[in-house]
């Protein structure tokens, strides 16, 4: 089945609320890359969602908001931290378009336990931290557990002006309404809704990280091909479905 269409909002509902997250203060950095070299590294049952026959890998810092399980109001201390996110894009044979995690940095040890042993997520724990000054957002990190120990870096980016029209790349890259993952053996689809991204266009300031090589990626380097930053949204995820 061919992918569904890109959207700024999700396709269909996801559910009731299994968990609520903010996502804010969220760059985006991503490199075009072929597709065969992604494609080993997909959950089974998933290929690479291309566009104009590339395929991306994505290095996202941003601040995680008060995590809320099942409705509850979010959690402001545990549920708030740090992330970093190394991230591919996929579809699978039911045309849903996805992401697929290659690792997860965040800097409370709580939720990244929660998130590796309850969810099966590739989290780590991490030194992190994010400072703003004016326009320019700082990310830095620096992984603690699992291996490689030491793995992270700085990222930092001059945000622009609001963007009306941010362009087909762009709602390709961030219009993603599930995580897909191997679970008791099987393909899942995490499916999750939020409002339209407020995209800004960035400057790149400086970008010195490992964290593409520990996830597999020791070749992608050089400038990326999109730099994005938004301010954030609200996210609600549903149950997960095979």
């Amino acid at each position: 089945m061919e992918p569904e269409l890109v959207t700024d909002t999700a396709p269909r509902p996801a559910g009731r609320t299994v968990f609520t997250q903010g996502w804010r203060d969220v760059t985006f950095l991503h490199w075009a890359v072929d597709p065969a070299l992604v494609a080993p590294l997909l959950p089974a049952g998933t290929r690479p969602d291309v566009l104009d026959g590339a395929t991306h890998v994505g290095l996202i810092p941003f601040r995680m908001r008060r995590i809320g399980l099942l409705g509850a109001p979010g959690v402001p201390w545990a549920g708030s931290f740090a992330e970093t996110n190394v991230r591919l894009y996929s579809a699978d044979g039911q045309g849903r378009r996805g992401v697929v995690f290659r690792s997860l940095d965040a800097d409370r040890l709580l939720p990244v336990l929660a998130a590796r042993w309850g969810a099966g997520l590739p989290y780590c724990w991490a030194r992190m931290r994010v400072h703003r000054d004016g326009d320019v957002v700082t990310y830095t990190s620096r992984r603690r557990w699992p291996g490689p120990r030491g793995a992270g870096g700085r990222v930092a980016v001059r945000v622009g002006a609001r963007l009306a029209d941010p362009g087909p790349l762009a709602g390709f890259l961030t219009g993603r309404w599930g995580l897909h993952q191997t679970a008791g053996g099987r393909l899942a689809y995490w499916p999750n809704e939020h409002p339209a991204w407020p995209l800004h266009a960035a400057e790149l300031l400086g970008c010195a990280d490992d964290l593409r090589a520990a996830a597999g990626f020791p070749s992608v380097g050089g400038p990326p091909d999109s730099v994005l930053f938004s301010p954030g949204v609200d996210v609600r995820f549903g149950p997960r479905l095979r």
